[in-house]
């Protein structure tokens, strides 16, 4: 029996911001090959299938557009701005990974480059993600007080 819900439903996201564990630490973004914000800086991320959790999406994107296989991630928080993304009602859960030091990555899928930035030296971030990495530097801070 298939069911129509009358009202509207947005569409969810996941995306990983992964920083290293050093004296200064580095972000790993993507240089976006697809618009919306072809040529912007972005953190992997993308649509959640149907079948998977959120955080089973952030680990799946970050691996399909950098190569870069993480098993642990940590909530930083959902992000729902009603104007965050131009395609559409997009709600994001932003998820943050730590290692210990930049490993090689390769942008790959939709990302037309992948690359790790030192947190005192970040370009311009598309949609909101400059939001979301401000609460990833707290969380992250909150890991490395632990």
């Amino acid at each position: 029996m298939t069911y129509t819900y009358k009202y509207p439903r947005p569409a969810v996201t996941a995306d990983c911001v992964v920083m290293t564990r050093e004296a200064e630490p580095k972000v790993l973004l993507i240089e976006r090959g697809d618009e919306p914000f072809k040529g912007c800086w972005a953190f992997p991320g993308g649509f959640m299938n149907m079948d998977e959790t959120t955080e089973q999406c952030a680990i799946r994107e970050l691996e399909e557009e950098t190569g870069l296989k993480v098993s642990k991630v940590y909530q930083i928080g959902a992000y729902s701005k009603v104007d965050r993304d131009p395609r559409g009602r997009t709600i994001t859960v932003a998820y943050l990974a730590i290692i210990d030091e930049p490993i090689t990555v390769v942008g790959q899928d939709d990302a037309a480059e992948a690359k790790w930035w030192p947190l005192s030296d970040l370009p311009h971030l598309a949609f909101d993600h400059c939001d979301i990495m401000q609460d990833a530097i707290r969380l992250y801070s909150d890991f490395l007080l632990k």
